[in-house]
């Protein structure tokens, strides 16, 4: 491999783990670039710096993939915020951005299609038209010289098989990740496990779970999915502390306030750091080696994910070190006064 060259997904997969930084959504709206509720990507075109900077700051963090911002940018949901006419300009654009961060460190950038919001199961048209808007996107993406292609947040076993068809389509490598509601069941009927080992069936490179649910109620669906699969499984769990009762961030709920905390009041219920790492060497452990954290995620909890992987990112210069915390500390040269104070903080 010459100096100039990457290595491709299925290459890193191979030798070890691959981290992929999701989640842009909700760190964009809570950065004040975009819509809580509709949640379209049209800071995309309207402070495309500020894309990028979350980028850069999750490359840093340690993410091996450059996912352009193209989740909800199909035409069912630029349709219903009156922006149509953008579509192209959106994917292309987001594309564009992706890449040009990615240029900055040794990442990949992914093509990326989502949860149309139209598929009804059994009903031609709605199959006709997602197989549409996937069409459009991947065909860009592909034009534009992605390294690899994503079908992210599906629900429905069916609008998964439409979207690996159309994947398929390009010679890229391939991953597809499900949301699993409350029920623990794709939408269609299908059972996490049945689903994934169905689309690897049809040529995934990668197949798993994303979204929707904690690590602490991810876990059960994806031992399921790792068991069914024999190829790469992926697993990107949002980092919210989702129960055994409320087993997605949407169902949870907060005794201490009256509106429900999803989507703009999740803050109580963030994980922290640790509990990211925790996810990280559990998964590994199975051997689920594409990791990551969608909706929710800040920087930290990548790079929390990364150290837990046993690697060293750029931003892990400024990992914590309480050695010299003026009052927690034991570095010989913090003032004792000060030390023995630490009990009352």
């Amino acid at each position: 491999m010459g100096d100039g060259e990457r290595r491709g997904l299925l290459a890193r997969l191979e030798a070890g783990s691959v981290i992929c930084a999701e989640g842009y959504l909700f760190e964009l709206e809570r950065r004040g670039y975009l819509q809580a509720g509709a949640f379209v990507p049209e800071v995309v075109l309207e402070a495309p710096k500020a894309v990028k900077e979350l980028h850069r700051e999750f490359l840093n963090a340690g993410s091996d993939v450059i996912e352009a911002f193209t989740y909800y940018a199909h035409r069912e949901k630029l349709r219903l915020i009156g922006r149509e006419g953008d579509l192209e300009r959106i994917n292309r654009q987001a594309i564009r951005l992706a890449q040009e961060v990615a240029a900055e460190g040794d990442a990949l950038v992914a093509g990326n299609i989502c949860n149309t919001n139209a598929y009804l199961p059994g009903d031609r048209e709605s199959a006709k038209a997602v197989r549409a808007m996937f069409e459009e996107q991947i065909g860009w993406a592909a034009e534009a010289g992605v390294d690899m292609l994503i079908a992210e947040t599906i629900s429905f076993l069916g609008e998964a098989e439409i979207a690996i068809d159309v994947m398929r389509q390009t010679s890229l490598p391939t991953v597809v990740t499900f949301a699993i509601h409350k029920n623990g069941l794709l939408r269609d009927g299908a059972t996490p496990a049945r689903a994934a080992r169905r689309i690897a069936e049809l040529g995934a490179d990668v197949v798993g779970l994303n979204c929707i649910r904690g690590p602490e109620t991810m876990m059960v669906h994806l031992r399921a999915v790792r068991r069914a699969v024999s190829g790469y499984v992926a697993a990107l769990p949002v980092p919210y502390r989702t129960t055994r009762r409320e087993p997605t961030f949407e169902s949870l709920t907060d005794p201490q306030r009256p509106e429900a905390p999803f989507p703009v009041a999740l803050d109580p219920f963030t994980c922290s750091r640790y509990e990211i790492a925790d996810f990280a060497r559990q998964a590994l452990d199975m051997d689920v080696r594409y990791l990551g954290v969608c909706c929710g995620a800040g920087p930290h909890h990548i790079r929390a994910m990364a150290e837990a992987l046993g690697r060293r990112p750029p931003a892990s210069r400024y990992s914590p070190d309480m050695s010299k915390h003026y009052a927690l500390g034991d570095d010989a040269a913090l003032r004792q006064a000060y030390r023995d104070y630490a009990v009352d903080l």
